[in-house]
């Protein structure tokens, strides 16, 4: 989550499809030349900088020079390197959220703090409902970018969703049944974090470095749960977050035991190839673009991708602001759900009526209170936070799941079938395309049907060695939200290190 992210990266990447000029662009226009002679693109043979300085006036000429530069100014700064030697701390609340009745277990809130900042990122752990002392610890992490990882928690697997009477009701299916999960609300200014708009990042590169120090002082700060097995979930813009996060864990030398992808956007340019065909007839789920938008998508598809690799050859921001620009629109999907093709979208501008609970609820001073939070006015999904981050959606992030394999780190990546955000076809195909030493072999790997350990045929399933690509059937872009029990079945098997989902 979340779409509204989505929508502006492609209202910013309008693909206005005009011809490439027959000649060469003057260097003399103030802002062409300002631009490139900013980025050293040496490494670029004359032609991909023809193209380049092509599509740029292209653009110019159709935002207008003022809009053109102050996009690309803002642009620019995802590829500042972050600050580095901050001072972080780790705090655990004088905070009582027992009393509000999502669990009768043990459960801590607190914050982790920067120093030199405002910075203030919030957690809230539920230790396991089984053997807390064994049992596995799982950190999760939501999308949007910008989208409070409460969302998981009280909407799709926490101890307890918040229902319409605007209470939590008991979820048996819960993550914790078998494991110790904490909720991380990053980056700064999602959820209860709190911080000012100037500290938001740019970029998920950016991000991890606040993400490895939570993790290394979260470690100190409780050696009770550091001695357990350690596994990042999330879903959505965390296909973005997690690869890279974990790659920071790793590099770190924190132990790591795996990852767990859902529906997530981590290869944007393969991912965008399968848009239409999910929506034309190939993802199961029926046509549901017209003719003409099927037609056409992939004639704009094929003009964007030269361009979308060049940003992933060779990262910086004249590369990557262009692709951005050169993106394709999706086709229109009318009043059904982005999340969730089978519905029409809801009131809410995300389409989910619970959505609205939670922040009614997370807004109440008593539940504040309880949780020893700075009192704020809690929204699910920030739009600053997205905003920002649209210029990080164009980078690749795959490479760092090839990192992770290469290590013997296990990856799953699990996609509910009927998403047409962060589809399934999309997945399968960045995951088949992914360069890493077993990718023939996890290709030549047929589909095997998965099986619950209840009996039920819950999807497919595409397994070589540690690395897992897993269909959902009949879900939408969160998986726990629509087939819980069986989500609690696929992370509980995961977890022992089922990978291929066989035993």
């Amino acid at each position: 989550m979340k779409f509204s992210a989505f929508a502006s990266l492609l209202a910013i990447a309008a693909a206005i499809q005009i011809p490439f000029q027959a000649s060469p662009p003057s260097l003399e226009s103030t802002l062409l030349s300002q631009a490139f002679r900013s980025t050293d693109l040496s490494a670029l043979s004359f032609q991909e900088q023809l193209s380049l300085q092509q599509q740029w006036t292209k653009y110019e000429k159709e935002l207008g020079a003022s809009k053109m530069w102050s996009l690309f100014t803002a642009f620019k700064r995802q590829f500042e390197p972050p600050t580095q030697d901050l001072t972080y701390t780790l705090s655990q609340q004088e905070s009582t959220p027992e009393i509000l009745g999502f669990d009768a277990v043990k459960q801590i809130t607190g914050y982790f703090d920067i120093k030199e900042t405002n910075k203030k990122f919030f957690y809230w752990l539920f230790e396991s409902r089984n053997d807390p002392e064994n049992d596995p610890l799982i950190l999760w992490l939501s999308g949007g970018p910008g989208c409070s990882s409460n969302i998981g928690l009280a909407m799709e697997l926490g101890p307890s969703w918040i229902n319409a009477t605007i209470e939590p009701e008991f979820n048996p299916y819960a993550w914790n049944s078998n494991a110790t999960v904490v909720f991380l609300d990053q980056p700064v200014s999602v959820g209860f974090s709190v911080g000012d708009e100037s500290e938001i990042p740019y970029s998920t590169e950016q991000a991890s470095v606040d993400f490895g120090k939570f993790v290394s002082l979260f470690r100190i700060q409780y050696p009770q749960y550091a001695k357990l097995d350690f596994h990042i979930a999330g879903e959505s813009y965390a296909g973005h977050y997690i690869p890279k996060f974990a790659s920071a864990v790793v590099n770190a030398n924190l132990p790591l035991k795996s990852v767990l992808i859902g529906n997530g956007i981590t290869d944007a340019v393969v991912q965008m190839g399968e848009i239409a065909e999910m929506g034309c007839g190939a993802g199961g789920i029926g046509q549901i673009y017209t003719d003409e938008e099927c037609q056409s998508y992939s004639q704009y598809y094929q003009a964007f991708v030269p361009f979308g690799l060049l940003c992933y050859a060779w990262e910086n921001p004249i590369t990557c602001f262009v692709a951005l620009l050169a993106s394709p629109n999706r086709p229109s999907m009318g009043d059904l759900n982005p999340y969730d093709s089978r519905v029409k979208c809801g009131d809410n501008p995300l389409c989910y009526g619970q959505i609205g609970y939670i922040e009614e609820y997370f807004n109440i001073a008593e539940v504040q209170h309880a949780l020893g939070v700075v009192p704020k006015n809690f929204t699910a999904c920030n739009p600053q936070v997205g905003a920002k981050f649209v210029t990080d959606h164009m980078r690749p992030y795959q490479q760092y799941i090839a990192e992770l394999l290469e290590k013997d780190i296990p990856v799953l990546i699990y996609v509910g079938d009927k998403d047409l955000v962060c589809d399934w076809l999309g997945n399968l195909a960045w995951t088949s395309k992914l360069d890493y030493s077993g990718h023939e072999q996890f290709n030549a790997t047929e589909f095997a049907p998965y099986i619950t350990l209840q009996g039920k045929h819950a999807g497919e399933v595409k397994n070589y060695k540690h690395f897992t690509y897993l269909r959902v059937f009949e879900s939408g872009h969160m998986v726990p939200l629509n087939q819980p029990e069986n989500s609690l079945d696929m992370v509980n098997r995961w977890v022992r290190g089922d990978y291929s989902f066989s035993t």
